[in-house]
Formats: structure tokens, sequence, C-alpha cells
């Protein structure tokens, strides 16, 4: 059966080639992230930036790209995925340009937000156009899967990589190596991925879009700045958006979308996921180089073996989703990233004893974590109509944004929550730990089959069912095959 076959053996040339653009753009999207945050420190020796200012080069990608994340992932529904997708890209090309050639702090700023904005407008584009090229649900899973392992891989690499380029050359080439990849990625998109359908008649929710966007603006800001009145502001903001996505005609954000278990449940696991790992790994890179007194390449090394073992993880799991369903692959890979850090607790102020602790720990607490990674994505995008699906990458992007922005204020909060670091970073494990079994046993309840009768217009997500399998899809008397995809040639 189609089932049983590979993905290779699904998939067209066609597809191949769509899939090899889209998953291109992800992963040298996932590299410019890491490079630029190896190439921090001379960056801002390069245009001026005090120690104290360096904060803002992380803010100023942080603000653009969480707060319009979920309104550009809207309007590439509403206009067209593939014009979104391209425009992110060139806006990426003209970003990288400018922060190369950046000659002070403003130009460099400025390329910074430009990149935010790019990846807001890229990311959700991307992702729906990865999706809807494969119909195929388990297909799909291992397509997923696979950009998860390269969206991890491309992390990894490009912290290892970047050092030596920022090193051997400048750290300008943090930004330029993304050109000649973008403006390759721009000749070929036309050539293999088609234009998305746009629904006909239905306008952009111009109220909603202003107060979701202002409000996830300022709750990042005031994440990110430890801004009280930010916050304040932000959360009334988002309520403002909740009152009027319930009148409008058209709402940016279905609220009944919003209610599909899947999609609550599926984010709730990608932010619980990014939070956590962005925490532990701050945790311990303060642990590695204030209690240990180890150099920052060193504590590279100890990252980088793990994350790129970890991109197995990714493959892995979207076979292990088309065999036992998004719902449990989803808390058995948070659990892993929960519980491989117990032994964390351990370290003391001797460096090999605690090595020996923190290497194995990392590559499962990896595993289970790209592994989650992928399964909340599968999770928060499956069972909706391919016109949603610029919504749903849209609000997956969205959670993954503002996890990896709280995340570390977090984690820095419970460590200065006790005077001695190593206590610090024990503390903010054992909260670690707490919060993953906690959300665990939420997400499989609300993830829960309720026993919904499968009628002819519901779905495998309103039937609260894992990625369909071929025991549980209901044979048709006449198959009436769909179009593998409206995206490629």
């Amino acid at each position: 059966m189609a089932e049983n076959q590979s993905t290779s053996e699904q998939l067209s040339s066609a597809q191949k080639l769509a899939l090899f653009v889209l998953l291109g753009a992800q992963f040298m999207l996932s590299v410019d992230f890491s490079i630029l945050n190896v190439a921090l420190p001379r960056m801002g020796e390069g245009v001026g930036l005090s120690l104290a200012d360096l904060p803002w080069v992380a803010s100023a990608y942080a603000l653009p790209a969480a707060g319009f994340t979920l309104l550009f992932g809207r309007i590439a529904d509403l206009f067209g995925r593939r014009r979104l997708f391209l425009t992110g890209i060139a806006l990426l090309t003209v970003a990288s340009l400018l922060g190369g050639f950046a000659t002070n702090a403003a130009m460099l700023l400025s390329a910074r937000v430009l990149q935010g904005f790019a990846n807001a407008i890229a990311i959700p584009a991307a992702m729906a156009l990865l999706i809807t090229t494969v119909s195929d649900e388990r297909a799909r899973a291992r397509v997923l899967g696979l950009n998860g392992a390269l969206l991890s891989g491309g992390f990894t690499v490009g912290a290892l990589v970047g050092g030596s380029l920022v090193s051997a050359l400048d750290w300008r080439w943090a930004f330029w190596i993304n050109v000649p990849v973008a403006v390759a990625i721009m000749v070929l998109t036309p050539l293999v991925i088609k234009e998305s359908v746009r629904p006909a008649g239905v306008k952009l929710d111009v109220p909603g879009a202003v107060t979701v966007t202002a409000g996830l603006l300022a709750l990042v800001y005031g994440v990110s700045m430890q801004s009280w009145i930010a916050l304040v502001v932000g959360a009334v903001l988002i309520a403002a958006f909740w009152f009027v996505e319930l009148k409008a005609k058209a709402p940016l954000v279905s609220l009944t979308l919003l209610n599909r278990p899947n999609i609550k449940w599926g984010n709730y696991g990608g932010i619980v996921a990014f939070v956590m790992a962005s925490g532990v790994n701050f945790g311990l890179t303060l642990y590695m180089q204030d209690v240990l007194k180890m150099a920052p390449f060193t504590t590279g090394l100890v990252f980088g073996g793990p994350g790129l073992v970890a991109v197995v993880a990714g493959v892995i799991a979207g076979r292990m989703i088309g065999r036992y369903g998004y719902r449990n692959v989803l808390a058995v890979g948070l659990l892993a990233q929960g519980l491989t850090t117990v032994p964390l607790l351990l370290t003391g102020t001797s460096t090999t004893p605690s090595l020996a602790l923190i290497v194995p720990s990392l590559f499962l607490m990896y595993f289970g974590h790209v592994t989650a990674v992928v399964a909340y994505t599968v999770t928060a995008t499956s069972g909706l109509d391919d016109s949603q699906q610029g919504l749903a990458t849209g609000l997956a992007t969205l959670a993954q944004q503002i996890a990896v922005t709280i995340g570390i204020p977090i984690f820095g909060a419970l460590v200065a929550a006790r005077t001695d670091v190593l206590d610090g970073v024990h503390f903010a494990m054992q909260v670690q730990i707490v919060v993953i079994l906690v959300s665990v046993a939420l997400i499989w309840i609300g993830l829960r089959d309720r026993g919904v009768p499968a009628g002819p217009s519901s779905s495998a997500a309103e039937r609260q069912e894992p990625v369909p399998t071929a025991e549980a899809q209901q044979p048709a008397p006449v198959p009436v095959p769909r179009k593998v995809s409206e995206n490629t040639v």
C-alpha cells in the first residue's frame, strides 16, 4: 500500500525539487540565526556597541520576528504563499547586505530589524508551502521530521562553523554568507513552486491584525526589557484582540480554530519545548564558564556534538508519528527532554565528573527536544484545510519565537533567585523538571480521543486522532485522488 512506501517513493520529481528549495531555505535561516549569535561580540566591537547594548542586537531581531509572524502567516493565506516567501527571502538579502556593510550601530540594528521582518514573512509561508506540497499524512510527518532535523543541524552547524568563519575572515561574513544562498532560492522558487490558491472574497481583518501585532510586540518587548508596563499593555491588547475576533465577520484568527485541541495543545507543547531548551542551554553555559571556568570555544564543543547527533531524531520522529500518532510522540519527546536533565542536578565544581554527567545528558535531552519539536509541528498543523495552513504555521512559528525570546529571561531569573550560581542552576533545572511533568500530563489529557463519531465532514483533528494510519482510514467506494499539491509544478 502507499502508506507503507518510503517518502522518496511517494514523492514526484516536482515535489522533491520543491521540498529541496523549501528545506534549504529553512536550513539557511537556522544557520544564519546561530552564526550571528556566535559573531555577536566581534559585531559589537566593529560598530561601536558597548557590552551593555549588545542585547539590542538580539531584541531588534526578536521584536518583528515574533510580533509580525501571525499577521504575515495569514497574509500568505490570503495573498499568495509563494509571493510572501519570495518577499521574505528578498528582504533577507537586502538586510544581509546592509548588515555586512554596517559602519555604525544604527545600520547594524536596522539590518537586524529587517532580518526579523524577513523571518516573520518567509518562515510561515515556507512552512505552509512545505505542508501543502505533500498531501499524504505519513509522508508529511516524515518531511516535517526531516525539516526538524535540518533546523537542529542548522543551529549546530551555524554555531560550529560561525566561530571559524568569523575568526578566519570577519564578522561581516556572518551576514554576507546568506546572499548567494538567498539569490539561488529566489531563482529556483518560481521554477519549482506554484502559487497557492487564494480564497475569493476574503479580506484581511485589519482591527484584529493591529491589536494582535501591537499586543505581541508589547509582550515580547516587556519580556526582553523586563518592563512591567509593556507586559500590561500587551496583555490588554491581546484581550482586545480576542473581543475583536468574536465580532469580526472574517477574523484574522478563528476562535474555533484556536479551540481545536491539536492547535491549542500542540502549540503549548512547542512553547514548553523551546522555553526549556533555551533555558537549559543558558543555564549550562553559565555553569560551565562561571563555575567550571571553561573557555567559550570549549563550551561550544560540549553543545556541538550532541546537537549534531540530535539531527537523527528529526528523521526518526517523523516515522514514529506516522506509526504511533503525534500525541504519543509529543508526550514522550517532552518527557525525555525533561527527565534527561535529572543527572544535571548532580553536577558540582569538579570539571571531569561534571562533564561525564553533562555530555550524555545533552545527547538524550536534544534527542527528546527535536522529537518534541517535530511532533508539535505536526500536531499544530494537522486536520486543517490547505487554506488555513499559513495561519496554522504562523501560530506554530509564533510559539517558537515567543518561547525562544522568554526562555533565557525566565531561567536567568530562576538562577538569580539563588546567591550561588551552582545552586541557582540546580534550582532552575528542578523547576524545569516539574514544569515538563505537569505539561506532559496536560497535553496527554488535552489530546485524548474524545470518541466523537467520524462523520463525512469530521477531520482527524476534530476526532482528536493522531496522524491517520492505513487501518484507521475509512475506505471510499470509489477512490477520488486528490491533487498531490497545489504548490508543485
